[in-house]
């Protein structure tokens, strides 16, 4: 009996854990859902105004929604520092604009792509991916 139970107990883990990952599609939408996670995949660059320049085409951008529901961290993958805490107003449907926006620093993200030029302090990341 207590065999049966650990295998069962095991397998309510496996289908738990199976649900979990695939509950997050790239169909979700940063604007609409509580919670967002997402792996944007492209052309992704940094520059530090002085020694260090990145740039590759086969970067990725892993953006979090967090607690405050206006607010969102991306990491980058190649070394690139992550921005963290930025923050968004919806515009139309299902797009979320940067609060500030400018010209020349922007960030523009929806279910499918993503666009970032930002620059802060002499630093500038950039990114244009999608999902």
């Amino acid at each position: 009996m207590k065999k049966a139970i650990k295998i069962l107990g095991v397998m309510m883990l496996l289908v738990f854990t199976a649900l979990s990952f695939s509950s997050c599609s790239k169909d979700d939408d940063p604007v609409n859902n509580e919670f967002f996670a997402g792996t944007y995949k492209g052309k992704v660059s940094y520059n530090d105004g002085g020694s260090t320049n990145i740039s590759t085409d086969d970067g990725s951008v892993f953006v979090t929604k967090i607690a405050s529901g206006t607010k969102y961290n991306f990491a980058f993958s190649n070394s690139i520092p992550d921005l963290n805490g930025i923050e968004f107003n919806q515009e139309g449907d299902h797009t979320l604009v940067m609060i500030g926006s400018t010209a020349t620093s922007y960030i523009r993200i929806d279910n499918n792509v993503l666009k970032i030029l930002y620059v802060k302090d002499g630093k500038t990341w950039t990114a244009n991916c999608t999902r």
